[in-house]
């Protein structure tokens, strides 16, 4: 790929405002689905890397699907990383080093393409390295010492590579957000922590708002919310996230389908609805997108919704 021809990763230009001080001020939008717009292009993504395999195999169409994600009127791209563990990687006979710069760089590429935003490095659970499905149970039977383990090479990684911030997303038990913890706290890299829940309990069903306040007194830690979640259960979820924490709420939910692991397909109907983004909004949201599902057109309709000047920069 040409314009791969290197791994550093880009770092924003100086002076660029970083996103913990814009979201105190405005409404975000973030990206969608990065392996949704990368199915509907056609790539096949079966396999334990799910899309971030496209890292070596077709790295432009990840570049493309960040493009479409800007186009569409997304601030945030979130970097092909999810499911691109450090143990996984080198599996497969890839570099993991080399892999995960790629991540950073395509979507910084994008970035600076479109002209504004920020690149979201982001760092999956434990359970999306499995390709089991686990992350939607969060029964793990790990220790938080294990989780930290497993964590940190690739938050090592990734905070050399140069994204502008952490997007620490899918998390589904209480154990792997006091490890996350540990290390963004360590490291003092700047992430938003996003989990994943049913109702309004975690995946592995403790109290979603337990979580959200463990991450109170991190400060690298700038914004609390949930991802690919229901969206019917979004706005309560985003309510504890903002007054347990007492950061910023992020909220990019799935479509509302349902992912079967042991088929891998995904049945039932969207039930995402960008017209919710007000309630979430006044809930606390201040970044907002879409998960697992959710299209460049979803995001599009998404930032009409907030086309005015008090949440949006022209």
């Amino acid at each position: 790929m040409a314009e791969d021809g290197n791994d550093d990763g880009i770092p924003a230009p100086p002076g660029r405002p970083g996103l913990p001080d814009v979201l105190a001020g405005r409404v975000v939008v973030s990206d969608g689905g990065l392996a949704t717009e990368l199915e509907r292009r056609g790539n096949d993504l079966s396999g334990g890397l799910w899309s971030a395999r496209l890292l070596h195999d077709r790295p432009e169409e990840i570049l493309a699907a960040h493009r479409a994600f800007f186009a569409a009127g997304a601030e945030v791209a979130t970097t092909a990383s999810y499911q691109a563990s450090v143990d996984g990687l080198t599996a497969r006979s890839l570099d993991p080093v080399r892999m995960l710069r790629r991540s950073v760089r395509l979507a910084a590429r994008a970035r600076d393409e479109h002209g504004r935003g920020w690149v979201a490095g982001s760092i999956g659970p434990y359970g999306a390295a499995l390709a089991d499905g686990s992350e939607y149970r969060g029964d793990y039977g790990r220790t938080v010492d294990e989780l930290r383990r497993f964590h940190r090479p690739r938050l090592e990684i990734m905070a050399e590579a140069g994204a502008d911030v952490f997007a620490v997303e899918t998390i589904p038990c209480l154990a792997e957000v006091e490890a996350v913890l540990a290390e963004l706290d360590r490291l003092c890299l700047p992430a938003w922590l996003s989990l994943t829940c049913a109702g309004v309990r975690t995946r592995a069903g403790e109290p979603a708002r337990a979580g959200f306040a463990m991450a109170a007194d991190v400060a690298a830690v700038f914004a609390v919310g949930v991802n690919c979640t229901a969206p019917a259960d979004v706005a309560a979820l985003v309510e504890q996230a903002h007054t347990a924490s007492g950061k910023p709420a992020v909220a990019y939910p799935n479509s509302g389908e349902t992912w079967d692991a042991a088929r891998g397909r995904w049945s039932g109907r969207s039930r995402f609805d960008p017209v919710l983004v007000t309630t979430w909004i006044g809930a606390g949201a201040r970044l907002v997108g879409g998960c697992c599902r959710v299209g460049p057109a979803d995001i599009s309709h998404l930032a009409a919704q907030l086309g005015d000047a008090e949440t949006r920069v022209s």
